[in-house]
């Protein structure tokens, strides 16, 4: 290489740096979100009505 095809390659390799360094970051966080939910109670009460319902529809079931 002669001393005119150094500069340029020098040159990159001192800017590359500088560019390396300026990667933006985007960084998303969510907060927690506690939630409450009591779902057993529902599915005790449908059950016991379908159980019901298919006890009066057969009554020799049991």
């Amino acid at each position: 290489m002669t001393h005119k095809g150094l500069k340029p390659l020098a040159l990159l390799v001192l800017i590359a740096p500088v560019f390396a360094a300026c990667v933006p970051t985007v960084r998303v966080e969510v907060a927690p979100i506690s939630i409450y939910a009591k779902l057993d109670h529902d599915v005790r009460i449908s059950l016991d009505e379908d159980a019901k319902a298919l006890v009066q529809q057969n009554p020799n079931l049991f």
